[in-house]
C-alpha cells in the first residue's frame, strides 16, 4: 500500500503561482510512474503531467508550458510547479502512483493509476 500526501494548495489570482508537493509513503524513483491530476466540481478528473516508465514526461494541452512536473529524489517528492495561472485551472489537485511498468500513452490516464493522494484544492481568482 502506498500513500500519497499533498499539499501546496491555496488561493491565487490570475497569473499568479503555486507549487504542489506530493510525500509517498515508500521510494518511488525508478518504481512508480507518477502524475498529478484535477477535478473541478461536476467535470471528470483530468490528467495534468506525469512521468511514464523511462522518466519521459508528459502535459495535458491545456498547462503545457505553464505547468512543470518535477522529482527530487533525495527527498523523495514529487512537485508540480503551477505558473500563469488562470481561473480554469481551479480544482483539486491530486498525486498519483502506480507500480512500473507505465505506458507514456496511459501518463494522464486515471485509470490507469493504483495510488491516490486525498487532494489540496486549488483556487485562482480572476
Amino acid at each position: 500500500q502506498v500513500q500519497l500526501v499533498e499539499s501546496g494548495g491555496g488561493s491565487v489570482q490570475a497569473g499568479g503561482s503555486l507549487r504542489l508537493s506530493c510525500a509517498p509513503s515508500v521510494y518511488t524513483y525508478r518504481r512508480y510512474c507518477m502524475g498529478w491530476f484535477r477535478q473541478a466540481p461536476g467535470k471528470e478528473r483530468e490528467g495534468v503531467a506525469g512521468f511514464d516508465s523511462d522518466a519521459r514526461t508528459r502535459y495535458a494541452p491545456s498547462v503545457k508550458g505553464r505547468f512543470t512536473i518535477s522529482q527530487d529524489n533525495a527527498k523523495n517528492t514529487l512537485y508540480l510547479e503551477m505558473n500563469s495561472l488562470k481561473p480554469e485551472d481551479t480544482a483539486m489537485y491530486y498525486c498519483a502512483a502506480d507500480p512500473i511498468p507505465c505506458l507514456y500513452d496511459d501518463t494522464l490516464v486515471a485509470a490507469a493509476y493504483t495510488y491516490w493522494g486525498q487532494g489540496t484544492q486549488v483556487t485562482v481568482s480572476s
